[in-house]
């Protein structure tokens, strides 16, 4: 506590050496943030020339010869594979699986066993039905056996009357034992018809515990395994199966799609047709409209058409996604096609006030310059400056420059 307040005042003081460092550290300060903006500067254009020479992403289609343009799509709908010929096979009795035949996804042909009932008190019963019809048709042999004696009796005795060594009669007897013989062999003979239908019938019966394919084609569902129940009635529970699989005629495969109110009257019975599969985008399936089935969704506003398929593949299967381009109809043969090539709409951009298109060549986009023409369906006439086959960059963007660099997909078939 001896120090004064002069000598904390110099200890405060800062000595002549320190006072050179910071007054040379201030100095310095301006050229590190001229550096730095330097560098900043440098950054941002080594970021500017790697995104201006990057290849810019496009789409492209090819330009077509008008004679070998596609018919145009009208319209597209949405809808899906449809079965028009498919069941869910069951037995006309109730019973017991004892044999299961079939696996989802088995071919099948018509009439081909796909299970079998337990069948141990239907065949007793055939076998009953059987030997009744055997007893009834000995029952016949007898009673014309007793009919021929009974003839042969009454002939006798209509012999021995006409020589008066009989009475009369006797020989009236002996013919109405005839008569009634062949009553009785009627009879018999109606009993064997009895037997034969109780057969018949048996057999029927019998052949229920056999589960026979209705009509060629796949199984898709297996609906029951040995040892369930099965019934052509619903049980209202759990326990009883009401059939053993279904089957589907893949042949008798269609589309069913539901069109707009607004543009049905576009669509006609017989008009062409292309369906693309939503499993398989890049696969057109060639297709026709049946018939436009008279009933309106009065909750979608929309009318369901039936769409035949003109090609049929085991890719194709029920109930998948489609989506169906209705096509224009195709211009006559006999008229010729203009000259020029067929490009989609929105290749043509505009540059400086004129339209123009860009081809990719060798992986840069060429600004030329066209005088679009008439359409043609969906597509537009462009008479001179293209060829055919040349790719053409869809909905060019705004930053794509003649010369530019850039990077395609496979062009797209219009």
């Amino acid at each position: 506590m001896g120090e004064t307040k002069a000598d904390l005042l110099n200890e405060l003081r800062i000595g002549g050496a320190d006072r050179d460092s910071i007054e040379s550290t201030a100095a310095r300060w301006p050229w590190i943030v001229a550096a730095l903006a330097l560098l900043a500067l440098l950054a941002a254009a080594a970021g500017w020339w790697y995104l201006g020479s990057r290849p810019l992403p496009v789409r492209t289609a090819a330009a077509l010869a008008p004679g070998s343009a596609a018919p145009a799509a009208l319209l597209q709908a949405t809808g899906y594979i449809t079965a028009r010929r498919q069941a869910t096979v069951s037995a006309q009795m109730t019973g017991t699986l004892t044999q299961v035949l079939i696996e989802e996804g088995d071919q099948v042909r018509q009439g081909q066993v796909i299970a079998r009932l337990e069948d141990t008190g239907l065949r007793a019963a055939l076998a009953v039905a059987q030997a009744n019809l055997l007893s009834s048709q000995a029952q016949v042999a007898q009673a014309q056996a007793t009919l021929a004696q009974a003839q042969a009796d009454a002939r006798r005795q209509d012999e021995l009357a006409a020589s008066g060594m009989a009475t009369r009669q006797g020989a009236e007897q002996a013919r109405t034992a005839v008569a009634t013989a062949a009553a009785t062999l009627d009879a018999r003979r109606r009993e064997v018809d009895a037997a034969r239908a109780q057969v018949t019938q048996s057999q029927v019966n019998f052949d229920y515990t056999v589960v026979r394919a209705p009509f060629s084609g796949v199984v898709t569902v297996k609906a029951a395994q040995v040892g369930e129940i099965i019934s052509p009635l619903s049980a209202g529970g759990g326990f009883t199966r009401t059939g053993v699989g279904t089957i589907v005629d893949m042949d008798s495969l269609e589309i069913d799609v539901d069109v707009s109110e607004t543009y049905i009257g576009q669509v006609k019975p017989g008009m062409a047709a292309e369906a693309v599969l939503s499993a398989y985008p890049d696969w057109r399936i060639p297709a026709h409209v049946i018939a436009i089935v008279p009933s309106a969704d009065r909750g979608k506003a929309t009318v369901k058409v039936r769409v035949g398929l003109g090609q049929k593949d085991a890719r194709i299967v029920p109930d998948m996604g489609v989506r169906v381009s209705f096509l224009a109809a195709a211009a006559p043969a006999s008229k010729e096609p203009p000259k020029g090539v067929l490009i989609p709409p929105e290749a043509i951009a505009t540059r400086g006030g004129a339209s123009v298109v860009f081809v990719v060549e060798d992986g840069h986009a060429r600004q030329r310059g066209v005088t679009p023409g008439s359409d043609y369906g969906s597509m537009k006439l462009i008479p001179a400056g293209l060829k055919a086959g040349d790719a053409v960059v869809l909905a060019p963007p705004a930053a794509l420059a003649d010369g530019a660099a850039v990077t395609t997909a496979a062009p797209d078939a219009h």
